[in-house]
C-alpha cells in the first residue's frame, strides 16, 4: 500500500509539472483571462474592489513564489525518481507533502482575508468562480489539443 501511494503521488507530481511548464506569455495571458473572469463573476463595488484586489494579488504571488521553490526542489527528482534511493525519494515525497500543506495554508489566509473585505456569498462565490475558471480553461485545453490534432497529416 505504502509503494502505491508514492506512485500515485509521482505520477501527479508528473502531470502537474507537464501543466505548469508552459510558456511564460501563456501564463499572463491565462492571469488576465482569470482577472476579467473573476471580475465579472463577483460583480465588486469599487470599494470592495479595493480591499480585495491587494489580497487576491499577494494570494496569488505568495502561490507563485511556492510553486517556483517546488518546481526547482522536487520535479526535477521526479523526472528521473529510478535514479533515487528509496530513502531519496521518500524525502522527496515528504518535501512535496509540506509544499501541499504549505499551499493549502495560504489558501486558508487567503479566504479569511478575502471573507474580511466581501461578503461571505461572494466569498464562496468566488471559491465557486475560479473552479469554473479551472475547468474552463482545461476544457479549452483539450479543445486547442483536438483541433491540433485533427490539422496534422
Amino acid at each position: 500500500m505504502n509503494r502505491l501511494k508514492y506512485i500515485i503521488v509521482v505520477l501527479l507530481l508528473f502531470v502537474s509539472a507537464q501543466f505548469y511548464a508552459q510558456k511564460p506569455h501563456d501564463y499572463d495571458k491565462i492571469k488576465s483571462l482569470k482577472i476579467a473572469f473573476l471580475t465579472e463573476r463577483l460583480n465588486l463595488s469599487s470599494k470592495e474592489a479595493q480591499a480585495f484586489w491587494p489580497i487576491y494579488n499577494e494570494y496569488e504571488n505568495n502561490r507563485g513564489k511556492l510553486r517556483e521553490k517546488e518546481h526547482t526542489q522536487v520535479y526535477p527528482k521526479v523526472k528521473n525518481p529510478e535514479k533515487l534511493s528509496e530513502k531519496e525519494a521518500s524525502a522527496v515525497v515528504e518535501l512535496f507533502l509540506e509544499f501541499e500543506q504549505k499551499e493549502e495554508d495560504i489558501r486558508k489566509d487567503f479566504i479569511k482575508k478575502a471573507a474580511g473585505v466581501i461578503t461571505a456569498k461572494k466569498t464562496l462565490l468566488l471559491l465557486r468562480s475560479e473552479e469554473e475558471f479551472k475547468r474552463q480553461l482545461i476544457r479549452k485545453y483539450h479543445q486547442k489539443r483536438s483541433e491540433s490534432n485533427k490539422n496534422r497529416p
